[in-house]
């Protein structure tokens, strides 16, 4: 499989071939909907907490006799029918991390960039250089290629093109080992730096 190959400015340069294990797996979108969650769900904290009535620190001394004045037998202020007594069934810690197999995950990878080659939404550049970090450079090639949502997967770190993009809303650069489902399908178009084609290849054809 063949694509093209863009410079800076959104003109066509040359062809690059695609390793059709990845650019043409059968999509199945149950098993990237596997993927997709799994890492939702790992990205969770799970640390929301609130105090039960044995852990709120107020007095223990029952409010009013048992008996005798025609109201509701109440025991201490912790009780969570009293403001800022205890809270009932409250959410307590816990990981909400739910485990998928590597296979799947690879597979689920390679589904994902055959659906953006098959969409016509993946976009193949020789290269993206800065000169300096500045941001209006960086939106000018952006605006060149025609790009207002896009996921640019670089071979390597480029702090230059990291810290001129990071304040450009709808776009991201991530590395190719940092290549993942969430972000491709989170993201309109994928931009792929011609290097990083190799990267992806022997990440998940090893």
């Amino acid at each position: 499989m063949e694509a093209n190959v863009l410079d800076m400015k959104g003109k066509k340069i040359d062809t690059v071939e695609l390793p059709g294990e990845i650019f043409a797996a059968p999509v199945n979108v149950d098993m990237m909907h596997q993927a997709f969650v799994r890492q939702q769900a790992n990205a969770r904290l799970g640390t929301h907490k609130t105090k039960s009535r044995g852990e709120v620190q107020l007095s223990t001394r029952k409010i009013y006799r048992q008996k005798g004045t025609g109201r509701a037998r109440r025991g201490d202020i912790k009780s969570p029918l009293m403001r800022g007594g205890g809270v009932i069934f409250g959410p307590h810690p816990r990981s909400f991390k739910s485990k998928v197999s590597k296979k799947v995950r690879k597979l689920a990878l390679k589904m994902a960039l055959t659906s953006k080659l098959q969409e016509n939404e993946l976009v193949v550049l020789d290269r993206f250089e800065l000169e300096k970090v500045k941001t209006k450079d960086f939106i000018e090639i952006v605006q060149a290629l025609r790009l207002d949502n896009a996921l640019i997967v670089t071979d390597k770190k480029d702090e230059t093109l990291e810290l001129s993009s990071r304040n450009v809303p709808r776009i991201k650069v991530l590395r190719s080992e940092g290549l993942n489902v969430y972000d491709i399908l989170k993201y309109k178009n994928l931009v792929l730096l011609e290097p990083a084609i190799n990267d992806i290849e022997g990440r998940l054809l090893a």
